[in-house]
């Protein structure tokens, strides 16, 4: 199924030239997301859009930890991004890093950097 949602929606596909943004198809097992992830997964579904078929798309939270954990600059921008909007908040995300499965070490750099950065942020505004 990634190998089909790539082809159809994935970068440069026609998906991503007709809204702007595309979507990478990713086994659940290649992610590291907070533990209780399923249970708060958002159902998203349309009769024409999604042709009646339900998706369950993950909480935007839960994902935002997981970006995080995978600590590409892409990630970190987007994290940012939805910080700054308003899509998600600290306090929120700080819980869910605390939920992720890795090593202390890791969750205590993880919520450095969120505290970090809601300080800078907080500062530009």
């Amino acid at each position: 199924m990634t190998d089909h949602i790539d082809g159809a929606l994935g970068e440069e596909s026609q998906f991503h030239s007709t809204h702007g943004f595309y979507v990478h198809g990713l086994s659940i097992e290649a992610a590291t997301l907070p533990e209780g992830w399923l249970g708060r997964t958002i159902a998203v579904s349309h009769p024409v859009g999604t042709r009646g078929h339900t998706g369950l798309c993950i909480e935007a939270h839960d994902l935002a930890a997981s970006k995080l954990f995978a600590h590409r600059e892409k990630d970190r921008v987007f994290v940012v991004t939805l910080l700054s909007d308003g899509l998600i908040d600290g306090p929120t995300l700080l819980e869910r890093i605390g939920l992720l499965p890795v090593a202390d070490d890791i969750r205590d750099r993880l919520i450095r950097w969120v505290e970090i950065t809601l300080t800078e942020i907080r500062e530009e505004d």
